[in-house]
């Protein structure tokens, strides 16, 4: 009896330490909302801030409730779901560099979304407060970047069948997919128009900047149902984690969960660059500072990752508003400075 109480006692610590950090993260999460909401070329005062968000005819409140409030929610959910497609992807690839930028997925993504714009019609050049380019078929868009990332996903599953294939293998697999893809693209834009071409170049820039209220509402309905799925199936998860016997004596089907994770995950990496295009290396950061803090257990990884996902999004994209303001840098740009390194410090520790 004592035995049983002191093993009860450990792991409510350990599920409590974990909740706490969970807390954490929202309330970081709360406080870089406010101060993104602040950042901006229009100076507003935390009063003007406040008194915008109950009062739709106050100063300010134009400014915060149709650019900025969208802006901030685009990069909370496109981190969000970035952090989980890394998570989920590391784990059912058993391979730490696995996320979908990394694997070519988000080129994919990024190929199928250009085909969509240039060959059917799908995207157009205008000039909004918003951005210079209008995606006004977003459901085709979003079809197309589907399919151009499942021609990745089905490369990269098929190669994680051959034996004995290394984890440094198969991130050589997503370089020469993110290079066919890339090829793909240019070879469009060889054909297409001038406008066409500066419609595809300027929307394959990241930036959540572009989001407007639809678009949120699109990419979160789209999305809830994958989060639902991936915490649904976060013990399955912690048995592939295990290992792949160990998993299929516990009675999952690997097969099944390998296959459906990784179409899922590509979905949503999908949906993520149609409407913002393509944002690399938060999926592969987020994960691995959560896995070394709270450990493998994916009950607690893929929320924590899924919120410092938005809150290295959010941030990145704050700094690409103030760092050289009024200019205001594509947050694809700073994501790929600070993943650069990370991405290269793990390969580093896979060869040690």
């Amino acid at each position: 009896m004592p035995f049983e109480n002191s093993t009860i006692s450990r792991y409510m610590d350990y599920t409590r330490k974990k909740f706490f950090i969970g807390i954490f993260l929202c309330l970081a999460l709360f406080a870089l909302v406010i101060i993104s909401i602040k950042i901006g070329a229009a100076n507003l005062s935390f009063y003007d801030i406040i008194n915008a968000l109950f009062n739709r005819d106050a100063n300010g409140a134009l400014i915060i409730w149709n650019i900025r409030i969208p802006r901030i929610l685009a990069a909370i959910i496109a981190g969000v779901f970035m952090g989980i497609e890394g998570a989920v992807m590391q784990c059912v690839l058993r391979n730490p560099l696995a996320s979908p930028y990394t694997m070519g997925i988000s080129n994919g993504a990024a190929f199928g979304a250009a085909f969509a714009i240039i060959v059917l019609g799908a995207g157009t050049l205008h000039s909004t407060h918003a951005d210079a380019v209008i995606v006004n078929n977003p459901y085709l868009t979003v079809l197309a970047a589907f399919l151009g990332a499942l021609i990745g996903v089905i490369a990269v599953l098929l190669i994680a069948r051959v034996r004995s294939v290394t984890p440094e293998v198969m991130i050589l697999a997503g370089v020469a997919m993110s290079a066919m893809f890339s090829a793909g693209t240019m070879f469009l834009q060889y054909f297409a128009t001038d406008a066409q071409v500066a419609a595809t170049i300027f929307w394959t820039f990241g930036d959540v900047g572009r989001a407007v209220w639809n678009d949120v509402w699109v990419m979160l309905i789209l999305m809830i149902p994958a989060f639902i799925y991936f915490m649904y199936h976060a013990w399955d998860y912690n048995s592939l984690e295990s290992g792949e016997d160990t998993a299929r004596g516990l009675g999952v089907n690997t097969d099944r969960i390998r296959t459906q994770g990784m179409l899922i995950s590509s979905f949503t990496a999908a949906v993520t660059v149609a409407f913002l295009g393509v944002i690399g290396f938060v999926g592969l950061i987020a994960p691995h500072i959560m896995r070394r803090v709270i450990g493998h257990d994916h009950r607690f990884l893929i929320p924590t990752s899924a919120l410092l996902g938005a809150l290295i999004l959010l941030a990145s994209d704050t700094l690409a508003r103030s760092i050289l303001s009024p200019i205001v840098l594509p947050v694809g740009i700073i994501t790929a400075f600070m993943g650069a390194p990370m991405f290269l410090y793990i390969i580093m520790k896979m060869r040690r």
